[in-house]
Order: structure tokens, then C-alpha cells, then sequence
């Protein structure tokens, strides 16, 4: 069981990007994928939660009209896409799945520890001009 994030980099203020979660070893469907962002010396902070039973999703305040969770079921994949970057947004992005979880309990939905998979690797993106 395995989630692997990818897609992030250097891009400039305004700027976009869309990160990917792959999840290999279980199927995402049922699941609820939360997205979560970590800078240096910080606490890792919940930035949206999806629900790929009904496609519910939730956002962090900051991040609402900015971020979009979308899924490819067929690659087993959830996209956060990223736009009207700025440099506070400047973080390692990670994802994270539960099958017990909702997205409208949000004091869970928004704690990593509460998840069963996490991805590992995360995928850095920085806001810089």
C-alpha cells in the first residue's frame, strides 16, 4: 500500500500548479483523501479533504477558491490543483487517506495522525519571484 505524491516545483507568484496523490496497493474509491502541507519547523496543516464516496470536498479558509480537489478514477489518482499562488503557500505537500474518516468531521479530517495510508514523500512546492 502506497501513496505517492508528485507534481510540485518552483513557480512564481500567481502561478499554478496541479499535485497528484497515486495510491497503488488499495483502490481510493470509499476513501477519504485529505491534502496536508508541512513547512520547515511548523506543524503540519490540513489544506483540503475530499470524499471520493460522494466527491464531497472541503477546503481550509486560506485555500477556498484557490485549491481544487479532483479524482482520475482509472489511475487510482487525486489531483489538487493550485492556483493564484503566493509565497506563503511555500510548503511540502503531502495526501493522505482513510476509509473511516468523513470529511465533515473536521477536527479528524484535518489531523494527520488520524489517517490509515500517508504518503511519505510529499512533493515541495515554492512561491517565489
Amino acid at each position: 500500500v502506497q501513496l505517492v505524491e508528485s507534481g510540485g516545483g518552483l513557480v512564481t507568484p500567481g502561478g499554478s500548479l496541479r499535485l497528484s496523490c497515486a495510491a497503488s496497493g488499495f483502490s481510493l474509491d470509499g476513501y477519504t483523501i485529505g491534502w496536508f502541507r508541512q513547512v520547515a519547523g511548523k506543524e503540519r496543516e490540513g489544506v483540503s479533504c475530499y470524499s471520493a464516496r460522494d466527491g464531497t470536498t472541503f477546503y481550509d479558509d486560506s485555500m477556498k477558491g484557490r485549491f481544487t480537489v479532483s479524482r482520475d478514477q482509472e489511475k487510482n489518482t487525486v489531483y489538487l490543483e493550485l492556483n493564484s499562488l503566493k509565497p506563503e503557500d511555500t510548503a511540502v505537500y503531502y495526501c493522505a487517506a482513510s476509509a473511516r474518516i468523513r470529511c465533515y468531521w473536521r477536527v479528524a479530517a484535518t489531523s494527520w495522525n488520524t489517517y490509515t495510508y500517508t504518503g511519505t514523500q510529499g512533493t515541495e512546492v515554492i512561491v517565489s519571484s
